[in-house]
């Protein structure tokens, strides 16, 4: 993985924790939020795809099968911000995301991390799980944290289809843009034909949140998924998940929450795992 890569990865990383961050805010309905983010994402999508190559029919297959994770991924996170703190639900469901991943890959395309990389992958799973510990200790999050795996098995499930897809496209561009295309149009459907009045109030309400969180959105993948062409499927989903710090930065820096020691030993953990896969 050259730095410029793994820049483009921990950028992609800053761009999730925001588009996340903003369906979290307190005054607004997640699901309204998200399916406008969405929305917004396929717009965005629609209005560039003549600008790219279009994927090649060898990627068609994958970018199909990835569509059905893709909108339970916006589904499943909505249901889970409107129930639970962002500071557990986010931790947990993209720390062991990784986990799964790094697991499919070995066993249906023998592509194995070196030891160094699996130390990685190890110590980005042990930082965010780490983080939501102490929550964990303090509530019964049971549900929460179901949920979350629920979710993270999800992510895994794109980010593999996603990871053969797009080597097989030999367009990265054109096929992010048809993923946000392909599930932006069933979320927005969904949208206006069973909550059109919460909806368009939500777009009116805050429309910076769906443009700034559906261009984030799309950014922050079309980057992971030009990064799978150039690195392991494996190691770019567990960089990418440095989104935990950021989303910490943000929450201490922006909110004014505390840093307490957990998170600080979180976010060392963090920091020794992105440097461990782009060494591996």
């Amino acid at each position: 993985m050259t730095n410029g890569v793994a820049g483009a990865i921990l950028f992609a990383a800053l761009l999730h924790a925001t588009w996340n961050a903003l369906i979290k805010r307190g005054d607004q309905d997640a699901l309204m939020a998200t399916i406008g983010i969405a929305t917004s994402a396929a717009l965005i999508s629609l209005g560039l795809l003549p600008f790219f190559p279009a994927p090649a029919a060898a990627s068609w297959p994958f970018l199909a099968a990835s569509t059905l994770p893709q909108v339970a991924y916006y589904v499943l996170i909505a249901r889970v911000y409107r129930s639970s703190d962002l500071g557990l639900a986010y931790p947990v469901m993209r720390g062991t995301a990784p986990l799964f991943v790094t697991a499919a890959n070995a066993i249906l395309f023998g592509e194995i991390l070196s030891p160094l990389g699996l130390l990685g992958v190890a110590c980005i799973c042990g930082g965010v799980l780490l983080i939501a510990s102490g929550r964990l200790r303090r509530s019964d999050a049971g549900g929460t944290v179901a949920m979350a795996i629920a979710t993270a098995l999800v992510i895994a499930s794109y980010t593999v289809l996603d990871g053969i897809g797009v080597r097989l496209s030999g367009a990265p561009v054109g096929y992010t843009l048809w993923i946000f295309l392909l599930t932006g149009i069933p979320m927005a459907g969904w949208g206006m034909l069973r909550h059109r009045a919460q909806f368009l109030q939500s777009i009116r309400s805050n429309p910076w949140i769906a443009l700034g969180g559906g261009s984030a959105s799309l950014l922050a993948y079309g980057i992971a998924v030009w990064a799978m062409t150039r690195a392991p499927v494996a190691a770019v989903a567990a960089l990418r998940e440095t989104s935990i710090l950021f989303a910490a930065l943000i929450s201490m820096v922006l909110l004014r929450e505390k840093a307490t020691w957990g998170r600080i030993a979180a976010a060392i953990l963090l920091t020794a795992g992105a440097v461990a896969i782009r060494l591996s």
